[in-house]
């Protein structure tokens, strides 16, 4: 019986291919799977079992992972490819049926034995088939992660430059060509443990494509801004992440993205307090011009709070709070006394504490100025603090 499909190998590789294309409609599309291909690897397939029932000894699934890897990187999925692999099975084995009643001296016994065996080899095929395109998918997706990792690092390291060249390294990453874009860098709580996991999928559900790398010490990305409330979306996504994020303004061409992403991490410097929350550059410009300049920032807070930084450790911390307080409600001592949870007399006789070491007076438009840009730097670079919390200064 083996030796006599054998004989129509052709044809039987012929009755797979087109029955797997009548019922499955993955195989349909000819600019996916060639039919040649597919007519080729059924030939092959079941070559490998009329072969093992004609030789005998262990079956070779060579040809099965052969299979599982050519339609991985077809871009099959597997359960098409094991849909079909069954159907192929399946004809095979109804051809097997339909020689043996040519051959009397082939009992039903022995057919329900070979069935048996037939599937079984089904098992252990599919097997390989499965495991070859398991492994194929899992490093062709690891090359397209490494592909478009590389890309964004040349991004946003401005190795991307050339029009045609950003052109190609937008459509590759699924970017549109023009903006606008914004830029997002996160805080790592350690190397390889991702604080924005799964931000991509996320954006791409609300129709915001980006593209994003892990760096040791933070997660980068940049994402494009043209649908219709987009911005409100995209900072949406980066709340819920509850991770450290300074975000960049927005800009119009990719050729801006490293400048943005200098933009987004003066913001993640710039964000107060050490818990999670989302800074904008744009909405303390004052604070980022500060943190981008850490060494003309300590010399702010050494020149303007000289006074308040030589006190004892207990009262220093006490005006600087109160100032911080009072900058915070807009220079109302009744707001910034509810928060700090005094009297607002308290609060007042503080202020005028400031003004007699500082010599300045705080009505005075200048030495506001002076003094929010100095507590921002002192804020942002620990200007003025000793080894030990102490004051820099005698």
């Amino acid at each position: 019986m083996a030796s006599a499909l054998h004989a129509r190998l052709p044809e039987l590789g012929e009755l797979m291919a087109e029955r797997i294309r009548a019922d499955v409609d993955a195989y349909q599309d000819t600019s996916l799977i060639p039919y040649d291909s597919l007519r080729r690897s059924c030939t092959a397939n079941a070559d490998l079992v009329l072969s093992h029932f004609s030789r005998g000894g262990d079956p070779d699934a060579s040809p099965a992972r052969d299979t599982g890897r050519m339609r991985a990187e077809q871009g099959m999925p597997l359960a098409d490819t094991l849909h079909a692999y069954r159907i192929g099975f399946e004809l095979l084995w109804s051809e097997i049926v339909a020689e043996s009643r040519t051959h009397p001296e082939v009992s039903d016994a022995e057919l329900v034995s070979l069935s048996a065996e037939i599937w079984a080899l089904f098992g252990r095929y599919a097997e390989a088939v499965a495991a070859a395109h398991r492994e194929t998918t899992a490093e062709l997706t690891q090359q397209r992660e490494a592909r478009r990792s590389a890309l964004v690092e040349a991004l946003f390291t401005g190795v991307l430059v050339d029009r045609t060249t950003l052109w190609e390294a937008a459509r590759e990453l699924g970017l549109p060509e023009h903006g606008p874009y914004a830029v997002a860098a996160a805080v790592a709580s350690a190397p390889g443990v991702e604080p924005l996991a799964g931000v991509e999928t996320t954006l791409r559900r609300a129709r915001l494509p980006s593209a994003w790398r892990l760096l040791p010490d933070q997660q980068i990305g940049v994402v494009a801004l043209a649908a219709p409330d987009a911005e409100s979306t995209w900072l949406r996504v980066l709340r819920r992440a509850r991770a450290r994020i300074g975000v960049s303004p927005s800009f119009d061409a990719l050729r801006d993205a490293p400048q943005a992403l200098r933009f987004a991490r003066l913001a993640l410097t710039g964000l107060a307090g050490t818990g999670p929350g989302v800074a904008r550059f744009d909405d303390n410009p004052l604070a980022m011009l500060v943190a981008a300049a850490p060494s003309e920032a300590a010399h702010l807070t050494e020149v303007v709070l000289a006074p308040l930084l030589r006190l004892p450790v207990a009262e220093r911390a006490r005006l600087l709070e109160t100032l911080e307080h009072w900058f915070a409600a807009a220079g109302s001592a009744a707001d910034a006394a509810r928060t700090l949870f005094v009297h607002p007399n308290t609060v007042r006789y503080r202020l005028r504490r400031v003004e007699e070491l500082l010599a300045r007076p705080l009505s005075d438009p200048r030495t506001a100025a002076d003094l929010g840009a100095a507590l921002l730097a002192h804020r942002t670079t620990g200007a003025g603090r000793g080894p030990e919390g102490t004051a820099g200064g005698p």
